[in-house]
């Protein structure tokens, strides 16, 4: 099969859009992903798949700990902003929990520290040990075959 055809296959997952952020050199800094999921309730732990070539990578490698933001329906602009979809700058407010910076107004903020990594493929796993949450009410910003949309009830 061809990378397409994967991506294709892989499309057909419906998944929430999250920002992760996290701090390096004293500068808040994020990206835009899906991959992203609970591991385990005890310990509480979380993983997030960051690509080989992403910014990210190692700015988390750096300062040890990142953030996992779920997006609501009305923060599009946050995810293609940080997906570097926007061709104008957009402002971005951040808060801060335990000296992490977060996406204010997500419905939920999950603040981690890594507690260990696993590259796999041209990826790295990072499974974070989850230090704080803040959440609140919504309705998520969805992703699906290469479309946002909006859970419907």
């Amino acid at each position: 099969m061809d990378d397409r055809t994967f991506r294709n296959a892989m499309g057909k997952f419906a998944t929430g859009v999250t920002i992760i952020t996290t701090i390096a050199d004293g500068e808040a800094h994020g990206m835009t992903a899906n991959a992203f999921m609970s591991v385990s309730l005890n310990p509480r732990l979380v993983v997030i798949s960051i690509d080989e070539k992403a910014k990210m990578l190692d700015k988390i490698n750096a300062s040890g700990k990142f953030a996992v933001n779920i997006l609501s329906d009305a923060q599009k602009d946050y995810s293609m902003h940080f997906a570097g979809q926007m061709k104008e700058a957009y402002p971005v407010e951040f808060e801060w929990i335990d000296e992490m910076p977060v996406i204010k107004n997500a419905l939920a903020n999950i603040v981690c520290n890594v507690q260990s990594k696993q590259i796999a493929g041209d990826h790295t796993l990072f499974i974070g040990e989850v230090k704080d949450v803040i959440f609140g009410d919504g309705t998520p910003l969805t992703f699906y075959e290469g479309k946002y949309g909006t859970v419907v009830s």
